[in-house]
């Protein structure tokens, strides 16, 4: 099984060799770094950390189109299983084994947690409004899709390399809503998702998206969710 990591980049020079640095190389066979015109050096410390795979885009894009360019990269790299995986290190990258792992014993999705010990995602550095947020999204869309997951909001999870070929994620949203778009997806495909507990770490290097930009996500995530429901029906 070919492991290939994704790295959806946007200024994160000063987090991405500790976070390269962690990826255990064991279980991985390629990393992908996709650059989406970054304003720091994150591409030259992309290339001291000798990233085979590095692909720039010429203008911001946005995150849904950051992973776009990371999963058909993979894909043409032939990865049976894709990471997604932040690297401004608010993930912890050793994880990858266990979530490989998960994928290997039957798993199609891997989602890593930061919400399987509730408030303890608080006491490791998430403000409080994230939390709620978070909370509150995550108990809305399995009240809405029957589903028991701990949260729908993680930017570090894996696919089997089938779920990413049967999902038309290109007509998906170049905006944060995109991962939210693939688990909607998922559900109507049956595909088998699992969670890991993975620890929030905060700290100076670690990226956030503003109060209003929060905002603007949650709306979009009811917004979308009223929208799968209403075309299942």
């Amino acid at each position: 099984m070919k492991v290939v990591v994704v790295l959806p980049a946007y200024n994160c020079a000063k987090s991405l060799k500790k976070t390269i640095s962690e990826i255990p190389q064991d279980v991985v066979n390629e990393i992908v770094l996709v650059d989406d015109f970054s304003s720091d050096d994150t591409l030259g410390v992309a290339e001291e950390c000798c990233i085979k795979h590095i692909i720039k885009h010429d203008r911001n894009l946005g995150y849904g189109a950051n992973q776009k360019t990371c999963y058909d990269t993979a894909l043409m790299l032939d990865a049976d299983i894709i990471v997604m995986l932040h690297p401004d290190y608010q993930y912890d990258p050793k994880l990858i084994t266990l979530i490989i792992d998960k994928i290997l014993h039957g798993a199609d999705i891997v989602l890593a947690s930061r919400m399987m010990k509730g408030f303890e995602a608080v006491r490791n550095g998430m403000p409080l409004y994230k939390y709620l947020c978070n909370r509150i999204l995550t108990k809305f869309q399995n009240l809405c899709f029957r589903k028991h997951l701990s949260e729908y909001h993680t930017g570090y999870r894996a696919y089997k390399r089938n779920v990413l070929m049967s999902i038309k994620y290109h007509d998906f949203s170049n905006d944060f809503i995109f991962d939210n778009e693939i688990m909607m997806e998922a559900f109507s495909k049956g595909y088998k998702i699992q969670e890991i507990y993975c620890p929030a770490r905060y700290d100076n290097l670690s990226s956030s998206i503003k109060i209003l930009r929060s905002a603007k996500y949650g709306c979009q995530v009811v917004y979308y969710t009223i929208k799968q429901i209403l075309k299942g029906k």
